[in-house]
């Protein structure tokens, strides 16, 4: 598979950190910011931009805020092809937190919105463009969302001149069949515009729904190392890279951070395949009721877990 349009995006530092409060250690970064270079990855998402009066940095990591002097001390001055992006949330920064993209060394900046949000992700992503970042606008959790909500959205982003837009599986509850329609939704409701594509792996799939937004006609594309990210995780960046055949893209990088980087993570962090993650993919819910069970002397006990997702829903009901 190769398409030259098709640009990849390493987030293993940004959503990696949902798991450890972004708390990793400089070579850490240094190493898959590294690999991604030596790699010939297209961006890689380094973390949030985030107001400090939104988070404690007592309590997250540097890679919430993605400020200059951290970035400096990881990536220099960035003289490389890899480009560099930061998240942010509706509602976690204000304006003024996001300086011009002339004295950033961050590249894009990427808007995170629900539907709802729309309005909000919109007026954030239009202004960091007049900032001069390249900015993409990520929907989030569209599995939850009805169908007339999502049409009113993306009838507003088309109106728009945001340049990228991301369908995100937040949950990791969809199947290719939902991919496809959703994909030939976004392309037919914003003609002209680049779609993008994030999926988590509660229910194994996010590799295989990456390649079926390829299929129709998707040209960003987010993995993580190791699959790394919140719950289950993402997409492989290894298993996206060896399938799109792209010449620039280089493997060994990769496999040398993996061994000496994620493998000794995974020591101390329980991302990937997990019953209590596959069980919340499989009922469309957010993985927090799992992440905490995951934290709990309980982690290894499905049936009460799923005992009481059972009674949640019972009393919902």
């Amino acid at each position: 598979m190769f398409r030259k349009e098709i640009k990849v995006m390493d987030c293993t530092v940004r959503d990696g950190g949902l798991m450890n409060n972004w708390q990793f250690d400089d070579d850490f970064v240094r190493s898959v910011y590294q690999a991604c270079v030596a790699g010939g990855v297209d961006y890689m998402e380094i973390g949030y931009r985030s107001s400090e009066s939104a988070y404690s940095r007592d309590e997250v990591g540097p890679w919430k805020f993605c400020d200059n002097k951290d970035l400096e001390r990881i990536v220099g001055a960035n003289d490389t092809e890899l480009k560099l992006s930061a998240m942010a949330d509706i509602g976690r920064i204000a304006l003024e937190d996001i300086p011009q993209a002339s004295n950033s060394l961050i590249d894009m900046m990427r808007v995170a919105c629900y539907t709802h949000q729309v309005d909000k992700g919109i007026a954030l992503a239009e202004h960091c463009l007049e900032k001069g970042y390249e900015v993409t606008l990520n929907i989030m959790a569209v599995s939850t969302v009805m169908e007339r909500d999502l049409d009113e959205a993306l009838e507003d982003i088309a109106k728009t001149n945001i340049p990228i837009v991301y369908l995100v599986d937040s949950f990791g509850s969809m199947y290719c069949e939902q991919i496809q329609s959703l994909m030939k939704k976004y392309t037919a409701k914003m003609p002209g515009k680049t779609i993008g594509y994030h999926g988590h792996n509660n229910m194994q799939l996010a590799f295989a729904n990456t390649i079926e937004t390829i299929i129709q006609g998707a040209n960003f594309l987010d993995g993580s190392i190791l699959g790394v990210g919140r719950g289950a995780g993402n997409c492989p960046t290894e298993l996206l890279l060896s399938f799109l055949k792209n010449p620039k893209y280089k493997m060994r990088p990769i496999l040398d951070v993996i061994q000496n980087k994620l493998v000794p993570l995974q020591q101390e962090i329980d991302w990937g395949y997990h019953m209590p993650y596959m069980l919340v993919g499989s009922m469309n819910e957010h993985p927090r009721s799992a992440m905490k069970w995951m934290n709990s002397e309980q982690k290894d006990d499905t049936v009460a877990f799923y005992d009481s997702l059972m009674e949640d829903r019972a009393t919902l009901e």
